[in-house]
């Protein structure tokens, strides 16, 4: 069938990654030269080299000696993610399925790789910052104030003839077209991202990608179980702004072979099957590492007395959160269904510190978190209350 020839395996492959060079918001910091080094390797030695300025010529002596420095750096690709997905044989004709897996596949790729990636392309390059105190205190009220001294102080380090970007936690960047001093240097221009050139809202030729608050943590934890995704970790920090150089960071990506099999092939079930994975980290070398910087949120902490409560039928309870920050806080809870927080759900006029689960709450295991936000921007959740009514 055509759909395990290597042809279409080829052609999905390629497609997808296609797909993730131009949704990713950082899908042009994939570096294939860099990439073509881990061929058959997990950890590669690259080396950084250093030199000395120039020196006075010397008449008599003539040229001044100088050193080279070689240091040799391991660069090791850290995420091996995976998934196996399914398409049931009765959900479409033989004929049909190869159009049907590449949208399904497509979809996969925008909603759950792209997310992910950015994710943790977007934190590491934030703790890089933020290990090196590459960080500035802006203000709320004032975001194009802090956009610009982010530019001025990578450009103190680059120079003036390096293309910079500047990713912006989309609700900054819903504040930073509001303001008035905006509109004066803000322009239209090209953006090459992948094979694609796209147009983007630059300041000063500063390319400027809004990016989803989700995806602007701190820190992350990407499940490896069978709930898979990944997810703020507690107390962590909100990514307002992020400036580096266009070539700053170097994005490694190895999308292995897709695998297909037939129902014919598949011993699980019935269905077609479709094995995708991918392997990639994100790397910046040492002589570049001064020209990440950041503005980012006050650091919240929460924390509960008890986040596991068990309550008889008919009787209410209450579950309370303690938040700690420098910003004005604000609450608001959820209720979801199960502690990986799938399927939240906002839960009307709860927005204090702490809800009362209702007298009528049926038996069973119910689960709840708060969104604490800090001065309206940035949020953070708690951790997962589960409340047992028996």
């Amino acid at each position: 069938m055509s759909i395990n020839s290597i042809e279409n395996v080829t052609k999905y492959s390629d497609e997808l990654d296609k797909m993730f060079e131009q949704k990713s918001a950082v899908g042009f910091f994939a570096d294939n030269a860099l990439a073509a080094k881990f061929v058959g390797a997990k950890t590669v030695i690259i080396p950084d080299i250093d030199f000395q300025g120039l020196a006075d010529y010397d008449r008599d002596n003539g040229f001044a000696r100088g050193a080279i420095t070689v240091s040799n750096a391991s660069y090791t690709m850290a995420m091996d993610r995976a998934r196996s997905l399914q398409i049931d044989r009765e959900d479409m004709s033989e004929s049909g399925i190869a159009n049907l897996a590449g949208k399904i596949l497509g979809e996969y790729v925008r909603t759950k790789v792209v997310p992910e990636c950015d994710a943790y392309v977007l934190s590491k390059l934030a703790k890089i910052a933020i290990d090196r105190s590459n960080t500035i205190e802006g203000s709320i009220e004032k975001p194009f104030e802090a956009l610009c001294e982010l530019i001025s102080e990578v450009q103190s380090v680059v120079g003036y003839d390096e293309e910079l970007v500047a990713f912006v936690d989309s609700r900054i960047y819903a504040d930073l077209q509001n303001s008035s001093e905006i509109s004066k240097f803000i322009t239209v221009s090209d953006f090459k991202q992948g094979e694609v050139n796209l147009k983007v809202k630059s300041i000063n030729g500063v390319a400027v990608i809004p990016v989803v608050s989700e995806r602007m943590k701190t820190d992350y934890t990407f499940n490896p179980s069978d709930v898979g995704g990944f997810a703020p970790k507690e107390s962590v920090k909100e990514t307002y702004m992020l400036v580096c150089p266009k070539s700053g960071a170097h994005l490694v990506k190895k999308t292995e072979q897709m695998r297909i099999f037939t129902p014919e092939q598949n011993i699980d079930a019935d269905a077609y099957k479709f094995d995708y994975r991918i392997y990639y980290d994100v790397f910046v070398k040492k002589s570049g590492l001064d020209a990440i910087w950041g503005w980012f949120s006050s650091e919240v902490k929460i924390s509960a007395d008890n986040y596991s409560v068990t309550v008889k039928e008919g009787n209410s309870t209450t579950l309370t959160v303690n938040a700690e920050s420098e910003g004005q806080l604000t609450y608001q809870w959820y209720k979801c269904n199960n502690e990986s927080k799938g399927g939240a759900v906002k839960l009307s006029n709860a927005c204090a510190k702490a809800y009362t689960v209702a007298e009528n709450t049926p038996k069973g295991m119910h689960y709840y978190f708060a969104r604490v936000t800090v001065d309206g921007t940035a949020s953070t959740d708690s951790k997962v209350f589960s409340v047992t009514v028996n």
